[in-house]
């Protein structure tokens, strides 16, 4: 099995990597300093509901334990003043300087993944999996690459890699079907003995001065935790790139959270841009990280503000590191699966290292019907808020479901790369409660199956000595059929397309094939050399990097060619010497 030795450049500072069954975990060098606890002063309103015994433990405020307060400790970090209904009231952290003291500790945390394996198609015909427009992963990988370091094979997602880029597929023709569908077959990059299916779905594309209103609440992490200039300093001109594209239809609210919760902004006209820029600057950070907290009053304000055809969401903006009241992963998913039936959707964006929580963060934005992007320049900054602010913040399809069926007269094996964590039983393809992945305004969704045809070579099972099958009366013109689910953005019934993939549709030359195809090829490629390289034989970094440089296609923004330089850093990488490993301790998840 192929892997690549991890490797680091001078300016990065040592670490030794473990194994372990739950998550991996990377260390950079230590971030800036952490904040005092007396810089954070922030004015806060109080939450309307009842404060329950669990709640005070988690550090959530309500206007009825306003007598409470003076006497309260949340977390024991935090006592706040008493206020009269809906007044202000300060966040007053003890001086415990311990708390806020943030160490090179290997913290960062990945939801373990084991690579897709190889299926016979005579045992198991049909593959099911959630659509995913997420695209954090690569953007944290491009960040470690950029630190000088390989990443730990669990913090790559390939799905996500390759859905980072936009593919010029053909735009819907109207919204009556709110993505077109697209494939391509041919000759795989990799192995001349199989074949790469290529499919791509592309969302009809709204024009800004149409996009319909949005209410939003931005929950922002204000612990120390987040007190470095790639987190809250970097936050802070990313909010405002995001607030630049709103106008007077739509309403901004800004909720923190650290050891308590309160909101910094009210409601507001997304046309009073200064109002909110001074709130944003206002924010500091200090304290303990209270999530449940900070998510029970942002999906509360959402809720009093809701707008049933408007953008209804909370945008969740932290490095995942949930250390005070409900912080594990599974139990802070099931709060989110229960806000989202209110119709509010959750978009989480990532910042920072060190400590960061890639697994809890791309988990929840999954359950929440949104998407996870990390955020580790102003230029991705860009990218997700402005410039992709209508897919980030306009769902055109919900629940969006693939299934393919393969024909097991001409297909023998296939394999779907990546998509590890999206798979769904094939029973819930038509059952409408079981939940999806969503697709906004603009998105391309592409997804690639390896297949071996029948007689081909290129199968890696042992033939089955009893198993043949009678492929008398079989259709022989047929590869598979790709049938596809969602839908409405407001509806409860699921509607069906289906198409079929033809034998005829075979392309001999990858050279032929359009730059969608060896693009993603390419980024597939990588993601694999960088996770787990054993089904792609002899084809190595330097390949990819051939067949990325002839795919760029029109590349208005520069990202494609951003992808070779990260190709030609994990070459050079790759090849350090041994001595020059940098291995990445793995840790069981914090969240």
């Amino acid at each position: 099995m192929f892997r690549l030795p991890l490797a680091i450049t001078p300016i990065t500072a040592a670490v030794v990597i473990g194994l372990s069954a739950c998550s991996s975990s990377y260390v950079e060098s230590p971030s800036a300093p952490a904040a005092k606890p007396a810089d954070l002063q922030t004015t806060v309103r109080l939450e309307e509901s009842a404060l329950k015994a669990e709640d005070r433990e988690a550090g959530i405020a309500t206007r009825s334990s306003v007598d409470a307060l003076p006497a309260m400790n949340v977390a024991a970090e935090t006592v706040m003043a008493p206020m009269q209904k809906r007044g202000p009231f300060n966040l007053l952290p003890q001086s415990d300087d311990s708390i806020f003291a943030h160490k090179a500790e290997n913290r960062e945390n990945y939801a373990q993944i084991s690579t897709n394996p190889i299926v016979v198609t005579s045992s198991e015909p049909t593959s099911t999996f959630s659509v995913d427009v997420d695209s954090g992963s690569y953007a944290n990988v491009r960040r470690l690459l950029n630190r000088g370091a390989l990443p730990p094979g669990d913090a790559v997602r390939v799905e996500e890699m390759i859905n980072y880029f936009s593919y010029n597929y053909s735009v819907p023709s109207d919204t009556d079907t709110p993505f077109s569908i697209t494939t391509e077959l041919a000759t795989s990059p990799w192995n001349e003995k199989t074949h790469l299916l290529h499919i791509g779905l592309k969302g009809y594309e709204v024009a800004p001065e149409n996009r319909p209103a949005a209410n939003l609440v931005f929950l922002i992490d204000v612990s120390g935790s987040m007190s470095a200039p790639n987190k809250l300093g970097l936050v802070k001109p990313a909010m405002k790139m995001l607030v630049n594209q709103l106008d007077e239809d739509d309403t901004v609210s800004i909720v923190v959270y650290a050891g308590a919760s309160g909101a910094v902004l009210e409601p507001t006209a997304g046309d009073k841009k200064k109002e909110i820029a001074r709130a944003i600057d206002s924010l500091q950070a200090g304290g303990s990280t209270n999530g449940r907290a900070g998510i029970e009053l942002a999906y509360s304000l959402a809720a009093e503000n809701f707008e049933k055809d408007a953008a209804n969401r909370v945008i969740l903006v932290t490095d995942g590191d949930f250390n005070v009241g409900l912080s594990d992963v599974d139990q802070l998913k099931k709060l989110i699966e229960k806000k989202r039936e209110s119709g509010i959707a959750l978009t989480t964006l990532g910042f920072g290292e060190g400590n960061y929580n890639d697994h809890l963060m791309e988990q929840l934005a999954d359950v929440g019907n949104g998407a996870y992007a990390y955020i580790d320049t102003l230029n991705e900054a860009r990218k997700v808020l402005s410039e992709e602010v209508s897919a980030t913040l306009m769902t055109i399809a919900k629940d969006v479901k693939i299934q393919v069926e393969f024909n097991p007269a001409l297909v023998s094996e296939y394999r779907l790369i990546g998509y590890e964590n999206r798979h769904l039983a094939n029973e819930d393809f038509a059952n409408d409660k079981v939940d999806a992945g969503d697709i906004g305004a603009g998105h391309t969704v592409t997804a690639l199956y390896e297949i071996a045809l029948v007689g081909s070579g290129g199968e890696r099972n042992t033939p089955k000595r009893y198993g043949a099958s009678n492929t008398d009366d079989v259709n022989l013109d047929e590869i598979a059929e790709l049938r596809l689910r969602y839908k409405a953005p407001q509806g409860d019934t699921s509607k069906l397309i289906a198409q079929q993939v033809l034998k005829n549709d075979v392309i001999d030359s990858v050279d032929e094939t359009s730059s969608n195809f060896r693009f993603s090829a390419a980024v597939a490629a990588l993601g694999q050399q960088l996770r787990d390289a054993k089904y792609l034989h002899q084809f190595d970094i330097e390949d990819s990097l051939k067949l990325a440089t002839g795919a760029r296609g029109t590349d208005e923004f520069g990202y494609r060619q951003e992808f070779l330089n990260l190709v030609r850093l994990a070459k050079e990488l790759n090849a350090q010497p041994e001595h020059a490993e940098v291995f990445f301790q793995q840790k069981e998840p914090r969240g």
